[in-house]
């Protein structure tokens, strides 16, 4: 059986790889906006649990794998009852730290996992993780350069805690995987409900 990471993103890849396991990478292409849309009246957790969803089931549509376990992971930022994606742009990035720095946020983690049984699916289970993310107080100087390195724009909250942006993190209360943007525990528990031990992967 094959592990399948639905997923782009290079620090959940590291994450998995730092503990035993070497996936496949399949994207999953899925358009989040029109997920997202689809969902008006969803809560912030039910949000990035549909969206991990969404990416596991397009991922197991796509795949030529017949046995395997694909897991995919939808991360974004609760602060002051907003929920926050990715930047996109250094106007928007800078925005948003504007509302972070010296404040506490939910970094919000959904998960799925989907079992392929002779190429079809045959179990699945899905959740989700919050983690309290402290920011400190960058410096304008601080920011600016943060910005400019091109870190933020493309990551939930527009954050990293495993590179630049860790430098600017006071503390979290939860998992540090989970901020990392996929929680091992939470994959594994997921892992078992639908009969696959991750220890049979390394």
């Amino acid at each position: 059986m094959r592990f399948i990471l639905a997923s782009q993103s290079p620090a959940r890849l590291g994450v998995l790889r730092q503990a035993g396991i070497d996936p496949l990478v399949h994207v999953s292409g899925v358009d989040e906006d029109a997920v997202t849309a689809g969902l008006p009246d969803a809560s912030h957790h039910e949000l990035v649990t549909a969206l991990a969803r969404a990416k596991a089931q397009a991922v197991a549509e796509q795949t030529d794998e017949p046995d395997a376990v694909i897991v995919a992971c939808d991360s974004m930022l609760s602060i002051n009852g907003e929920i926050l994606g990715k930047p996109g742009t250094p106007e928007r990035a800078k925005q948003r730290w504007a509302v972070m720095a010296g404040n506490s946020g939910e970094l919000l983690t959904g998960h799925a996992v989907i079992v392929l049984e002779n190429g079809r699916p045959a179990r699945q289970a899905s959740d989700w993780e919050s983690t309290v993310v402290r920011f400190g107080k960058p410096t304008e100087a601080e920011l600016d350069a943060y910005i400019a390195s091109g870190e933020p724009l493309s990551v939930a909250g527009g954050f990293t805690i495993d590179g630049k942006g860790g430098w600017f993190i006071d503390g979290i209360d939860g998992n540090h995987s989970s901020v990392i943007g996929i929680s091992l525990p939470l994959t594994r528990r997921l892992m078992a409900e639908t009969g696959v031990s991750v220890t049979t992967l390394w």
